[in-house]
């Protein structure tokens, strides 16, 4: 039976042209592991970032010492996008047996530090989403509009999918890997928004115990949002599609 020392947690991080901000929650993260029991490593998956990003990683890879690297690297040809990043990196914590997985940003908008109290809780839950408006709206320095797209989205989100997660479209969660050995990865067809929401409606299907934990969002002050209208209007047209498929039982 394993410990708590033995538990293995991955870090994944998608990452497109971040490399003014690798390096440093990279930092971040390695000072968190000696404040838990568990085993962190880190899955940096880069869509050939032209601003070096993946050189980057590598060089921090090149500094590990043979007894301690935590630090994996993926690059992909082309900006494939996030969520086939985020499948790539739950296939590859699958293959490698690593008992939890917590998907965040690379732009610091996520704190790290956060990880820690998502740990903390794992053992009782499947999946823990990090949420921006369970005690209210706990978002800094976003523009009015990006606010009120995100919220009225969560709000839409709910309406179709039934679920009570305030935040449906958060990029910060933590995943336990029994549970999601039970969902189909493979079936998972959407991007941005969408995609956050699908994760959280496979395992709401499943019965699966989802906990919403509260956090505070810093909006990016490094580099360019990833942010599109084919994200938003993607995420307006799929999302009862996920209602239809759960009410004919559709595969």
């Amino acid at each position: 039976m394993k410990t708590n020392k033995d538990n293995k947690v991955l870090i994944i991080i998608p990452t497109y042209n971040e490399n003014d901000n690798i390096e440093k929650i990279i930092s971040i993260i390695r000072g968190l592991r000696t404040k838990v029991e568990k085993s962190i490593e880190v899955l940096i998956i880069d869509d050939s970032s032209p601003d070096g990003t993946a050189s980057t990683v590598k060089n921090l890879q090149s500094m590990e010492s043979t007894n301690d690297k935590i630090l994996h690297l993926i690059v992909r040809d082309g900006k494939q996008g996030l969520a086939t990043a985020y499948c790539k990196g739950f296939k590859w914590a699958i293959k490698n047996e690593y008992d939890y997985i917590i998907q965040m940003d690379a732009d610091l908008s996520h704190d790290p530090n956060d990880i820690i109290r998502f740990l903390d809780k794992i053992s009782k839950y499947d999946l823990i989403v990090g949420s921006r408006y369970k005690t209210g709206v706990n978002v800094v320095n976003w523009p009015l509009r990006r606010l009120f797209l995100s919220y009225f989205a969560n709000v839409y989100a709910r309406i179709f999918t039934g679920m009570k997660i305030k935040d449906l479209t958060s990029g910060f969660k933590c995943i336990k890997i029994e549970a999601l050995k039970n969902i189909n990865i493979n079936n998972i067809k959407s991007e941005g928004y969408s995609f956050q929401i699908e994760i959280n409606f496979l395992f709401y299907n499943k019965g699966y115990n989802i906990y919403e934990m509260p956090i505070i969002f810093h909006d990016r002050t490094v580099g360019q949002s990833k942010m599109s209208k084919k994200i938003i209007l993607e995420a307006i047209f799929r999302v009862p599609i996920f209602r239809i498929k759960k009410i004919f039982n559709i595969k």
